[in-house]
């Protein structure tokens, strides 16, 4: 029991009890400070507590979390679902698209393939034509038995060819070099053979060079090349020889491609004017006809760029002249047909895996 001291107020103040029940007694004392304890009084009271510590308002508010806690769950598993469809309907229209997608691309392969397939059918279909348009192997075996050619188009058809005709004691061969290759190169190709086989067939008295002559005024007639800087300078290079195997003499002319002569474990290099078949600023008049004698073992070889320009060998380079010549010298002896196989088989081992990069041209012949 707690007591105040005597005062002479007549009220007492409380403050911070806690709710329960309380007796307030009240005592007297007289002047000489003597309690007198069977004169008191006393008044009973209860404190109620506030009502947040009352069990129905916990019970409520341990509700209320819960239901709130429960309430938070569902609203968030509402709006995981709601999501999770919302994601499956977009997974479902991006499948969708992508379906549409693959069935597009699937559609446009198709039709790339189709062309594709159309259009190299007809390359495979130019080839034969332009297969057709070369001296038959029948007709160059009787015209030069002893003979090779090596012919490996970088595509299906070529820009390089070769061509040979008889006319009366004389055998014309040439093997050129077109501008491009492929389908640009095979058109140039085409125009080369027919403008050879009119050249040929019109003139009485055929000279290397003359027919050179004529063959470069029609290529620039034909592509009207006039030396304007916005003409095309599309041509070509070639090596032309006039083949007299009765008087055992050849006349040759060149244009950039030059004339091996193998004899006797020499090599003599024919060279050819630096200027092509078409437009060119700088040309001469003419070209220059070389006539040479020739003996019993004596073997000639003309080709494109081809073959010396091919990459390959342990540093990626060039074949280069150097090579191609030491190669000639150590096979020309050897029957044609092993040459061809030689040749072959050095280009193939030299390119290894690397890609051929221009068509390839190489023949070779000597007196029956």
């Amino acid at each position: 029991m707690d007591w105040n001291y005597a005062q002479k107020s007549l009220t007492a103040t409380y403050s911070g009890l806690p709710p329960g029940k309380y007796t307030f007694i009240v005592q007297v004392t007289n002047e000489q400070a003597k309690w007198n304890e069977n004169q008191s009084a006393k008044f009973h009271f209860i404190i109620e507590p506030p009502f947040w510590q009352k069990w129905w308002f916990i019970s409520s508010m341990i509700i209320i979390v819960i239901l709130g806690i429960y309430l938070f769950f569902r609203v968030r598993l509402a709006n995981l679902r709601k999501a999770k469809e919302k994601l499956e309907l977009q997974v479902k229209r991006r499948t969708a698209e992508i379906l549409m997608q693959k069935q597009e691309i699937e559609k446009q392969k198709n039709l790339i393939e189709r062309k594709n397939k159309d259009i190299t059918d007809s390359i495979l279909y130019a080839s034969r034509i332009q297969t057709a348009v070369l001296p038959p192997d029948n007709y160059i075996a009787e015209t030069i038995p002893e003979h090779f050619i090596l012919f490996k188009p970088r595509d299906i058809v070529s820009g390089d060819y070769y061509w040979m005709t008889k006319k009366n004691d004389e055998v014309v061969i040439a093997v050129a070099d077109c501008t491009g290759h492929g389908v640009p190169g095979a058109f140039m190709s085409m125009l080369g053979v027919a403008f050879l086989n009119e050249i040929v067939n019109r003139t009485e008295n055929l000279t290397a060079s003359g027919i050179l002559n004529d063959l470069r005024n029609h290529v620039k007639k034909s592509l009207r090349q006039t030396g304007k800087q916005t003409e095309n300078k599309d041509g070509m290079d070639i090596a032309l020889c006039i083949l007299n195997q009765k008087k055992k003499c050849v006349q040759y002319a060149g244009a950039y491609n030059p004339l091996f002569l193998l004899r006797k474990g020499e090599l003599t290099q024919i060279k050819a004017d630096r200027m092509p078949i078409g437009i060119y600023l700088k040309e001469k008049e003419s070209f220059t006809n070389h006539i040479l004698e020739l003996e019993d073992s004596d073997v000639l070889y003309m080709f494109s760029d081809g073959y010396i320009d091919q990459f390959g060998g342990n540093n990626g380079k060039k074949f280069m002249t150097k090579n191609f010549k030491e190669l000639l010298l150590k096979i020309y002896d050897k029957p044609m047909g092993e040459q061809k196989e030689i040749l072959n088989e050095t280009l193939e081992s030299w390119k290894g895996e690397l890609d051929q990069v221009d068509d390839i041209l190489v023949m070779g012949f000597k007196l029956s």
